[in-house]
């Protein structure tokens, strides 16, 4: 088998008693890399470490991910204006605090046979709230209702987020005066 030392060094092709007694004198495991490579590649390494940070990596790749949000709002193609300003006004709240909305229109009866009645609204909703959201999937007829899905715009402190503290802050504002 082809043997990697502890610090990634090659060691080179060795038997396998050899390498299990180089890696008792190490105080180390002996774990095989590649199973599959002519010959075998293993490797000397403390494996209870290696999980350890290979988990702890894991968990901070998941602290680092943006979680996605989406709020929906139903309406109907006959809404009165009031009612429209009022679900237009939680769209606008839910747009602001950077999650996704899924508009829903839904027909009942003989609704169904004037679908450009939602397809209008959709269009009408999606302008007045154009400078904090955009049209992310385009209205689409789904059964009885119509669905359209709007997203906010990304700024740019929401992606790349720094952070100053305090006391840069004042060092910067004591720099410049």
């Amino acid at each position: 088998m082809r043997l990697v030392g502890p610090q990634g060094e090659q060691v080179g092709i060795v038997r396998i008693d050899d390498a299990l007694r180089l890696a008792q004198e190490a105080d180390l495991d002996l774990v095989e890399v590649a199973p599959m490579a002519k010959p075998p590649v293993c490797k000397l390494m403390d494996y209870g470490k290696y999980k350890y940070e290979a988990a702890v990596k894991l968990r901070e790749s998941r602290k680092n991910q943006a979680h996605t949000v989406i709020k929906e709002m139903k309406l109907r193609p006959k809404i009165d204006q009031h009612d429209y300003d009022t679900k237009k006004g939680h769209v606008v709240r839910f747009l602001k605090a950077g999650d996704k909305v899924k508009i829903t229109i839904m027909f009942r009866g003989r609704e169904q046979s004037r679908p450009e009645l939602g397809l209008r609204l959709l269009a009408k909703l999606a302008e007045d709230v154009e400078d904090l959201g955009f049209v992310e999937a385009t209205p689409k007829q789904d059964g009885r209702n119509m669905i359209m899905v709007l997203a906010p715009h990304r700024t740019k402190s929401a992606q790349g987020k720094t952070a100053t503290s305090p006391e840069v802050e004042a060092e910067s504002i004591a720099a410049e005066a």
